[in-house]
């Protein structure tokens, strides 16, 4: 069963997605800002990360830098989820060390085809 720790500051969107991946058979882990994101990153080592960019303490930006730039923790896909789909986030995205990226709201059957693009054997 692949690992994905969804780091999201909202309630509503962390459970809602989180049971609908569940239902999918996923395990799932949750931080609710960058620098647990971060921290559970390094003692959960998810199969793959669902990060929103806008988050408390540390964003997701700087989060997603911190796991890149750690050599035990590199490897590990992250999406980038973000309600902010401006012209130029999807760039930005990909400089921070994101694998990939999504927008808010999540099309489920879209991300899923995301996350499947990482983790074939699912």
């Amino acid at each position: 069963m692949a690992k994905i720790l969804i780091v999201e500051d909202n309630e509503m969107n962390r459970d809602m997605l989180s049971r609908r991946l569940e239902r999918r058979g996923f395990a799932i882990v949750m931080a609710m800002d960058g620098q647990q994101g971060v921290e559970m990153t390094r003692s959960e080592r998810p199969d793959l990360i669902l990060m929103d960019m806008s988050l408390p303490v540390m964003d997701g930006w700087a989060a997603t830098q911190a796991i890149k730039a750690d050599p035990e923790l590199s490897k590990i896909p992250v999406i980038a989820l973000t309600a902010h789909a401006m012209a130029g986030d999807r760039e930005k995205a990909m400089a921070a060390g994101c694998d990939d990226y999504d927008t808010k709201p999540i099309e489920l059957p879209r991300l899923l085809e995301k996350i499947a693009k990482f983790l074939p054997d699912v």
